[in-house]
């Protein structure tokens, strides 16, 4: 019985090997594995001395051979196949453990050139990952040193070693690490322009824990991260408390979006993934205060989110209120000192998502997926249109264009009111806008008296301008369009509302 071990990640690799030795197969290896194994005292053969064919172009061809190859795939249930190999030589290899090179750290890593990326691309591993996996009936493959702690219990036992559903299993694992491997390359020279109309798409995710349950507690669910995704809330570092949630990571996702959208210091509350209360503010701890005040009451188990590192000052003025989760860029240490006494709230730290994963957002439905580039556009208040006879403040225009930023964050049909750089009330999710028009005017209660409104689409009918200037809301902003938008017009002149139209929309379902 024959073992062919070619690795990138020697982890275990050496008592692994002394596993197979111990169940009775000769080790075949290449190049710096070869070598480890030998350091371990193990009697192992080279690939070259196999092939009787050296290694050539620097290492880049090592075991694309026939002895290789045809000992991998040769079927042990087809006479011909082990007739041919007695004929031109080839032992049978049973047993192939093999992972590949670093592609991703390689291709990630800074001041990382195209060659440095392209050297790192693995043929012979994955060839050899592919040919023992379709042959696992024959050949047990190993791709991954969690594996080898029970693969060697089953070799001490004897009698062939592998159960057939463990090998299936081995090769169903070996695919996927190739497959992922693959993707990882293609979504690399795809770079940055990774599209969401392209013939064929794949996306890799490896997982980064398991979670106690989905939304709900019948529901199994755990975390993934993208191929060549860096940063991000799945990438977030747990600096205290309990293990993330589900739920826990859609209301942090929702929290970090919605401050990173800000160029100015900015805090966000946040309750089932939306946005209660939002602020900017060069001070932090007003811009969190202000931000708390949107919804005091909602604020209480929610998320709050920051944009910069969070500050001593802001860790102070959350004094009282509690929180599942906060989550920003980084804590400066006295702030960490006020925050070790929340007992219950978890602290994450995050950085902004980048690589070509970052570029697309997929969500599945049934039998298939819907992929779309970020809503992300770049958008100049200045070039919005008057559409009244009354034009905005300038203070209103700046509020106009907070209310529009935070509308983008809000489940649709979304209404925001903002005043001071801050969110006043808002109404999501709702299945007619007037709807939202109401709810985000009963939560801003009095400070609905000279805010400004944005709604995420246009106004179908007059009723929203009348129920919004009858709370006193002084602009509004949205992106026209409705077959009705004279009647709009019309209303907000009658009611000496001023009116921006920008011509783009922002649903978020």
């Amino acid at each position: 019985m024959k073992a062919l071990l070619s690795v990138y990640d020697k982890t275990g690799l050496a008592d692994f090997a002394r596993s197979l030795g111990s169940a009775g197969f000769d080790l075949v290896s290449t190049g710096g594995t070869a070598r480890e194994i030998a350091a371990a005292g193990l009697a192992v053969a080279e690939v070259a001395d196999l092939t009787e064919s050296p290694e050539i172009l620097g290492g880049r061809v090592k075991t694309l051979h026939p002895t290789i190859h045809g000992g991998i795939l040769a079927r042990r249930d087809i006479d011909a196949h082990r007739a041919e190999l007695d004929a031109r030589g080839i032992s049978p290899i049973d047993v192939v453990v093999c992972n590949l090179y670093p592609f991703e750290r390689a291709a990630t890593a800074p001041g990382a050139s195209l060659d440095d990326a392209l050297e790192n691309i693995d043929i012979g591993g994955v060839a050899l990952i592919r040919s023992a996996a379709k042959n696992f009936p024959h050949v047990a493959v190993l791709t991954s040193p969690s594996d080898y702690v029970w693969a060697a219990e089953r070799l001490a036992q004897g009698g062939g070693g592998f159960a057939m559903d463990e090998r299936r299993e081995l090769a169903r694992k070996a695919f996927q690490h190739a497959a992922l491997y693959d993707t990882a390359v293609s979504r690399y020279l795809a770079g940055e322009s990774a599209g969401a109309s392209r013939e064929a798409l794949t996306f890799g995710f490896k997982r980064q824990s398991e979670l106690r349950y989905g939304e709900n507690p019948h529901q199994s669910a755990a975390l993934y991260s993208a191929s060549l995704s860096r940063g991000g809330v799945a990438g977030a570092e747990l600096l205290r408390g309990i293990p993330m949630s589900y739920t826990n990571y859609l209301d942090a996702d929702a929290a970090w979006s919605a401050v990173s959208d800000f160029s100015e210091p900015a805090a966000a509350v946040i309750k089932h993934a939306n946005p209660c209360g939002l602020a900017v503010h060069e001070d932090q701890p007003t811009a969190y205060r202000l931000a708390y005040e949107g919804d005091p009451v909602s604020a209480y188990g929610g998320v709050v989110g920051f944009n910069r590192p969070l500050s001593a000052d802001t860790a102070a003025a959350m004094r009282g209120v509690l929180y599942d989760i906060i989550i920003a860029p980084d804590y400066d240490a006295d702030a960490m000192e006020i925050l070790r006494r929340r007992r219950r709230t978890r602290i994450l730290r995050a950085q902004p998502e980048s690589g070509p994963g970052a570029k697309l957002d997929l969500r599945l439905v049934s039998g298939g997926a819907l992929v779309q580039t970020p809503d992300a556009l770049a958008e100049d208040p200045s070039a919005w249109r008057a559409v009244t006879e009354r034009a905005p403040s300038a203070d209103q225009l700046r509020d106009l264009a907070f209310a529009w930023k935070a509308a983008k964050h809000v489940k649709s049909n979304a209404i925001t009111l903002a005043k001071g750089g801050a969110l006043a009330g808002m109404g999501a999710g709702q299945p007619n806008r007037v709807t939202s028009v109401h709810l985000a005017l009963r939560a801003a209660g009095g400070k609905a008296k000279g805010a400004a409104l944005a709604s995420d689409a246009f106004f179908p009918f007059a009723d929203s301008v009348e129920t919004a200037a009858a709370a006193g809301v002084a602009s509004i902003v949205q992106p026209g369009g409705s077959m009705r938008d004279e009647d709009s017009i019309a209303a907000a002149n009658r009611l000496g509302v001023s009116m921006l139209f920008t011509g783009t929309r922002h649903f978020k379902h």
